[in-house]
Parts: C-alpha cells; sequence; structure tokens
C-alpha cells in the first residue's frame, strides 16, 4: 500500500478523497467507487499500487491512438479498478473491483525498464482507469519520459483538476471515452458526470497533452443529434484537428439486451463528424471498413491505411502528406 495522494483528513477519522469528482467521504475501513482507495485510520491509502493485474505489449492502435507514433509497439499496463460503472464494460472482469483488488507486484522502474527491453515506443496505462491507480501511473510516467519514452493514457476522463495538472507535465496524450451527451445516460449506465468530462478534456488541450476522443455508439443510448453535439463540442472546443474513433459496441457484462451497434450507424457517425468539419474521424472495431484509414485533410489521398490494428501502408513523410506535402496533426507522424 501507499499512501494517496489528493485527500483531505477531517477531525472524526473520515477522509474525503479528491482525486476525482466522485469526492467519496469514507469512513475508517471503507473503500471509494473505484474500489482501491481505502481509509485506514485516517490515512487514505491506494490498494493497487505497484499491483499490475495485466501488462501486455500493444499495438499502440489498439488503444486507438492513431496520431501517436503510428505502428509503434506500447507497453500497455493496468491494475485494478475503476471510478465508472459502465453496465457494458469489456474489461469488467479487471475494472469492477469485489474485495480486495488482485495483481502481481511490478515496480514502476520494471515498468520501465520491461517498456525499454521490448523496445516500445510508449507506455499505456490503459485497459482499466488509470486515473484510480494516479500515484503509480504518475511514478511510470516520470521515470519513463527521463527515458525518452512517452506515457499515454486511455482514460474516461474522470479526474479532477488539481491531479491533472500534476500530471499533465509527463502525460503525452490521451485517448479520452466521451461515452455519450445524454447526462441521465452518464449518471445511470455510467455512474459518472458528463459535464466533468468535457471539462477534463478542454483542460486536457489546454495544457498541451494530444487528445484522442472515443465514443462508443451503443445503439439505444445515443441517438443521431448526440452525435452531431458531440462532433460540434470536438471541433469548436478542442480543435478540428482532434481525431474522433465512433466504435462499434458489442453486448457485454450486464448490457446483453441491446445488439451491435449496426454499420449504417458508424458510417452515418463518421459522416456527421467529417461535416462538423473533423479533419480525421474513424470508425472502430469493424476490421477492413474505410473508416479504418487516415485520409489527408488538404488532398483526401490515404496516407495511413490500416486493417484492424495492424499498418499496410504509410505515406507519411517528416510529419506531412506524401503526395502533396501537407502538414498532418499528432506526434511523431
Amino acid at each position: 500500500m501507499k499512501e494517496a495522494q489528493f485527500y483531505i483528513a477531517l477531525e472524526n477519522g473520515q477522509v474525503v478523497c479528491q482525486l476525482c469528482p466522485h469526492a467519496c467521504k469514507l469512513a475508517d475501513g471503507r473503500v471509494g467507487v473505484c474500489g482501491v482507495r481505502r481509509n485506514r485510520g485516517g490515512v487514505l491509502y491506494s490498494l493497487v499500487y505497484e499491483k499490475a493485474a495485466a501488462m501486455h505489449v500493444d499495438p499502440i492502435e489498439k488503444k486507438p491512438l492513431f496520431h501517436v507514433y503510428p505502428g509503434s509497439a506500447s507497453f500497455s499496463i493496468a491494475t485494478m479498478g475503476c471510478n465508472f460503472h459502465c453496465r457494458f464494460c469489456q474489461n469488467h472482469d479487471l475494472s469492477q473491483v469485489h474485495g480486495e483488488p488482485t495483481g502481481q507486484l511490478a515496480t514502476s522502474r520494471q515498468v520501465v525498464d520491461a517498456a525499454i527491453l521490448r523496445r516500445c515506443r510508449t507506455i499505456a496505462c490503459t485497459y482499466t482507469e488509470p486515473t484510480v491507480y494516479f500515484e503509480y501511473a504518475l511514478e511510470i510516467a516520470r521515470l519513463a519520459k527521463a527515458e525518452g519514452i512517452a506515457t499515454v493514457f486511455v482514460t474516461n476522463g474522470y479526474i479532477n483538476e488539481a491531479p491533472l495538472r500534476e500530471l499533465a507535465p509527463y502525460l503525452a496524450a490521451a485517448n479520452v471515452d466521451l461515452k455519450g451527451w445524454n447526462k441521465d445516460f452518464y449518471r445511470r449506465v455510467i455512474g459518472g458526470d458528463l459535464d466533468s468530462v468535457l471539462a477534463t478534456l478542454k483542460l486536457m488541450k489546454g495544457l498541451g497533452v494530444w487528445v484522442e476522443v472515443t465514443t462508443l455508439l451503443v445503439p439505444d443510448q445515443i441517438s443521431e443529434p448526440d452525435l452531431q453535439e458531440i462532433a460540434r463540442f470536438i471541433s469548436q472546443e478542442l480543435g478540428a484537428e482532434t481525431p474522433w474513433h465512433i466504435s462499434r459496441y458489442h453486448p457485454d457484462y450486464q448490457y446483453t439486451q441491446t445488439p451491435a451497434t449496426p454499420l449504417a450507424l458508424l458510417q452515418r457517425g463518421r459522416e456527421i463528424g467529417l461535416a462538423a468539419g473533423l479533419r480525421y474521424v474513424y470508425s472502430g472495431n469493424i476490421p477492413g471498413d474505410e473508416g479504418e484509414h487516415t485520409y489527408c485533410p488538404q488532398c483526401g489521398r490515404k496516407v495511413i491505411e490500416r486493417y484492424g490494428f495492424q499498418i499496410l501502408a504509410n505515406h507519411v513523410h517528416n510529419g506531412g502528406c506524401r503526395f502533396c506535402g501537407a502538414g498532418l496533426d499528432g506526434i511523431g507522424l
């Protein structure tokens, strides 16, 4: 265990966690919504510091981060725990904690050394929610930066401003889930607050973190007007250069009554994003779709051709389109 950052100790032995907008007020012995931060004797502890529940080498495209060192390997790590309780979570065996969180000892130094050994360009805090293992992720990111390795987050964006500001100097990029536009959906199905996620997205951009946005298109929970509002928000508040990934939903966990997203709905979502002026709009979880590829926003030519997580052709040269010379947006293109 490690003492957590960002909490207030009260006189009665309770603590208030200030890591995320839930602001859990915990009596002695109680754990927060995330399941991995516990009050013990008036001190808040992380139960998952250096306790890895998953470690793999993935293509960076799997995150998905299509504009961060395309074609490179990413050392991916997670602990148990999440501050959301999405009823359709596809990693619920790791994200939803019942009892004491488990995992294997992997020090921050060992994680960075493993990434170096495997020639990974990035370390991805992914699979679950990296916010809830903040202390571990921050230490990894600090050590990684000193070794010339970038740290990226795959996150739900549910983090308070102070911890995000502390993390940002060591965070190169983030893919943030913007799961919908309906506030009731966020409260009822996700277990969070939409406005807090939107605030995180804007702050990340303001702090210089490269941001890509993913929306899992759950058919009965997100409408065409919702997609139009999300596209407008990304374009106007984050910038037209911000990639938007619209991903196909598959039934899972407690949400099996709704069938997988129809392909026509995904394609319509991509049309909406492009019509809103976004330069890069992708359709995810449907290998072989034209929405997997990166197109030059100036000449329209296909500059990165993909199939699933594999790059088949790359026509980016010195950060620009090989065909017309226009600059492309991202890190390490």
